[in-house]
């Protein structure tokens, strides 16, 4: 089975190497494949590329701050996933964290130069052998035998190769765009925390009806006190305020509690 290898810079180079020959180390049935030139430096050839990917199986793309953005990358990504599942796309990050990428590089299976994601890796390969798979408990016991020296070797190539970020200028565009879009962002926020005219006109009426409420409320009371102090009937109190529109369960609740002040204290 081919295992496609994409590299691009010194450091790229050299990790992609060290997966090169390692991963022959741990799953012997596998055959890695790296590119023969820089990718910076490479002509058009994507002939090649579509005729490795015919019996490719995982992609492995070693990315750096220094290539993460480069042309050439982003070509072998994108060929990469075109003819293979995207979870068949792995990226190694090197000297990255998953958000310093974007996409298209950001939607594929990220693997970091740790024990445990170098192994999720090996396990990914291997599964993709499918008959020919080692058994999970003799891969591990290779993986172990093999890890300290991969381990060793990458902080070597850490150390001896110079980390350069490319810093991509901003088109005056893309700044405008986007002091446009936060400033709409703002906007929106006040707006919503300050209410539309709409909405203010709504709580407007809103607050004039609830104080028309409590006046019709505090007249009804009068009422009913006026009424009983007059020795009204309740039922007939009850029907000459219900016709002004005062609810009859508040009338009644209002006669009771003007009964229960009248009533003597026992006590």
């Amino acid at each position: 089975m081919k295992v496609f290898i994409s590299w691009s810079g010194d450091r790229s180079k050299k990790v992609a190497e060290l997966l090169d020959d390692w991963i022959q180390c741990v799953i012997q049935a596998v055959n890695p494949w790296m590119s023969s030139k820089d990718i910076d430096r490479g002509a058009l050839w994507f002939t090649e590329i579509t005729d490795q990917l015919a019996n490719t199986s995982i992609g492995i793309v070693c990315l750096t701050k220094e290539n993460k953005n480069k042309p050439w990358i982003l070509f072998e990504a994108g060929a990469l996933a075109k003819g293979l599942s995207s979870n068949r796309v792995c990226t190694f990050l090197i000297d990255l964290v998953a958000t310093d990428l974007e996409n298209p590089l950001a939607q594929f299976n990220h693997t970091f130069p740790e024990k445990e994601s170098v192994w999720e890796l090996a396990r990914t390969i291997n599964i993709s052998l499918k008959e020919n798979a080692l058994k999970e408990s003799v891969l591990l016991k290779v993986f172990e035998t093999y890890w300290p020296q991969f381990e060793k070797d990458f902080k070597e190539i850490i150390s001896t190769t110079p980390e350069t970020e490319v810093v991509v200028k901003r088109e005056d565009n893309d700044i405008m765009l986007d002091v446009l879009t936060t400033v709409r962002m703002l906007d929106k926020r006040i707006r919503n925390i300050e209410g539309s005219p709409e909405k203010i006109i709504g709580q407007r009426n809103e607050r004039e009806i609830l104080r028309r409420e409590r006046m019709t409320a505090d007249a009804a009371k009068r009422n009913i006190i006026e009424y009983l102090e007059k020795e009204i009937p309740e039922d007939v109190i009850i029907n000459l305020l219900s016709e002004e529109g005062v609810p009859k369960h508040f009338i009644r609740q209002e006669i009771g509690r003007q009964l229960r002040k009248e009533e003597p204290d026992e006590r």
